[in-house]
């Protein structure tokens, strides 16, 4: 590999994009700005800017109105009759116009709300796509759980209601101010602005006290949402063990501190003093105002004025009485988007590498000095690994657990990257090919097999369009048809979560069958057939063999008929190649590979090497 190519790997920090990410360098600054950026992304702006005028227009509306009351109510005082059936009839279109708007108003909102939420999730999920496997690999699916639904879903709280309607509080916090000032004495400004000045320093307070807790709350609801998930998950295990009391306790413990946290937050909340200042407020508002009115004798403000101002005071309580709740919701939402950027902000070692090489392979693959261990760990699961392996050939590995005979097999496809050396196919390096195109044309049945809740059409035909005379001859050399054809549904028949409602055998059939439809140049069976029964081997065995024609496969397996007709056979001991050759050829050279078979035969050299090649036994 060229130092451009290792520059571009490094630069290409995804496994998979769907284009141009908007939201790529943004994400590196901060929730505050990550979110501000969905808010005016794209034709949101147009949203926000109707929004902005029309929660202007209602709180103006609102606040005319108060003046209209005021003046209505001295032209009666002065014996005014004949104006009071405009100022009922304006009033009257006042009333219904600012509703209408907030109407119009709250539905952008909701719009805009839900458009930010979509583009999260697709965010979010893309991001998760584009990790690599290490990456994966270290995440509690509790946890991410949480994040992917909840945490995304109250980023749309974020903005409906919480900064609608603390843009909507600010506006209803300086609007009153501004008709006070235009309208009514100067004297009459002081406790609105007291008010203000008072209300903004214990927000600024509330919202820094509330901020640890949600952030708390939403790391303990992860916690528990994981507990719940395992115990879910490893049910089987939990009512075979009879461990529920124990489950139960551990989720407790979870619920008690997610219970804490939002006892917690109870206490902030009572802490909040604007709800004595708007009262205060309003108390000496009037006395202020009743002072100025009985000084002045009636010339500086009427009995109609007063009435007004106390109106525009109580515009107060709106900001004070929603500030408690949106701030909360403002503060949580930012809590969630610091667990979502937390995750996407994380690098992956493995880049798509958009530009690489796109070929179709031949299935020559070396392996050259390669060493590998697991991300976060020290150990060494492969040590100095060497092979070559000729296009069409097939390749045994066998050794005892934990030797990294599935490891091994993983580094082809890059699910991982080496720490050294370097695995070629064709002689060329694996990262300097694009991941679509290598991983395309490899594929991997492992003997845990994920089935996706699905048909069984679908499960089989994954990743490739096919129609059910493609689906079905395949089906048929992976003796997978007869069942199928069993199931009321057929092909139509809904396998459960991960093929549950399949049988470890059933489920590798349907594996297998996959395999075959993906016509992959390299494939790699990890102990696929160890759960199907000996006759229907044979049958799948013959069909392997059909099909491996022409193409490069690697074989992790326990079974003596599956090592025997390798043309490689490589023993693995403690992640190091102990020595590579044919099965007669180990048998008679190797000490390794003879512990393994005389363990099991209980018999000499000569006469394990005169068993028949049709031995179905399984070492």
């Amino acid at each position: 590999m060229t130092k451009t190519d290792i520059k571009f790997i490094s630069n290409q920090s995804v496994e998979f994009s769907t284009g141009k990410d908007p939201f790529e360098k943004v994400r590196q600054k901060g929730s505050s700005k990550w979110l501000i950026s969905h808010i005016f992304h794209g034709s949101n702006k147009i949203l926000v800017i109707i929004i902005f005028f029309f929660t202007i227009i209602s709180a103006s509306l609102g606040s005319f109105s108060y003046i209209l009351i005021g003046n209505a109510i001295n032209e009666f005082m002065l014996g005014n009759d004949s104006n009071l059936i405009d100022y009922v009839l304006l009033l009257l279109l006042l009333n219904i116009g600012s509703p209408v708007i907030r109407l119009v108003n709250y539905w952008l909102r909701e719009v805009l709300a839900h458009r930010m939420e979509r583009d999260v999730r697709k965010e979010f999920y893309v991001n998760l796509l584009g990790k690599s496997q290490s990456f994966h690999d270290q995440q509690q699916i509790g946890d991410l759980m949480a994040r992917v639904t909840d945490d995304v879903r109250l980023l749309n709280s974020f903005i409906s209601p919480a900064i609608t309607l603390i843009f909507e509080s600010f506006i209803y916090l300086v609007i009153p101010i501004i008709y006070v000032l235009f309208y009514y004495p100067l004297q009459l400004l002081l406790v609105p602005i007291i008010f203000a000045i008072l209300f903004i320093i214990s927000l600024r307070t509330y919202v820094r006290n509330l901020g640890p807790i949600m952030f708390m709350r939403r790391k303990f609801f992860g916690m528990m949402n994981t507990s719940l998930n395992e115990t879910l998950t490893g049910i089987e295990v939990v009512k075979a063990t009879v461990q529920e009391h124990r489950e139960l306790d551990k989720y407790y413990t979870k619920a008690e501190l997610y219970k804490n946290a939002f006892q917690e937050t109870g206490k902030v909340r009572g802490k909040y003093l604007p709800f004595l200042f708007v009262a205060i407020a309003m108390t000496v508002g009037l006395t202020h105002g009743i002072l100025i009115y009985l000084i002045s004798d009636g010339l500086l403000l009427s009995i109609g004025t007063i009435i007004a101002y106390l109106g525009l005071l109580g515009m107060l309580r709106f900001p004070t009485q929603i500030s408690i709740m949106v701030f909360g919701i403002v503060r949580i939402a930012i809590a969630s988007s610091n667990r979502l950027l937390e995750l996407m902000n994380r690098t992956t070692d493995i880049g798509e590498n958009i530009e690489g090489v796109k070929k179709t392979i031949n299935g020559g693959i070396k392996f050259e000095n390669v060493s590998f261990s697991y991300p976060g760990s020290d150990k060494l699961i492969l040590k100095n690994i060497n092979f070559q392996v000729l296009p069409g050939q097939t390749v045994a590995i066998v050794g005892t657990t934990g030797s990294g005979k599935t490891t091994l097999t993983k580094l082809i496809s890059r699910l991982y990257d080496v720490d050294s050396g370097r695995i070629l196919i064709d002689n060329i390096d694996v990262k300097n090919f694009t991941l679509a195109s290598l991983r395309g044309q490899i594929s991997y049945i492992e003997q845990d097999i994920f089935l996706f809740s699905d048909t069984l059409f679908n499960n089989i035909s994954f990743g490739r369009t096919s129609s059910l005379e493609e689906i079905i001859e395949v089906a048929k050399e992976a003796q997978a048809h007869d069942f199928i054809n069993q199931l009321p549904d057929k092909y139509d028949s809904e396998v459960g979560e991960r093929g549950v409602q399949l049988s470890g055998g059933e489920r590798q059939r349907v594996a297998i069958a996959r395999a075959f439809l993906s016509d992959p140049r390299i494939l790699i069976l990890d102990d696929s057939t160890s759960a199907i029964d000996s006759n229907t081997e044979d049958k799948i065995q013959r069909a392997i063999r059909n099909i491996l024609k022409n193409r490069t496969t690697f074989i992790i397996t326990h079974r003596l008929s599956q090592i025997r007709w390798a043309d490689i056979i490589i023993v693995l001991k403690s992640g190091e190649i102990t020595t590579i050759g044919t099965h007669e050829h180990l048998l008679r050279t190797s000490k390794e590979y003879q512990k393994i078979f005389i363990k099991k035969f209980d018999v000499d050299i000569d006469q394990l090497l005169k068993k028949d090649s049709e031995d179905t036994g399984e070492v």
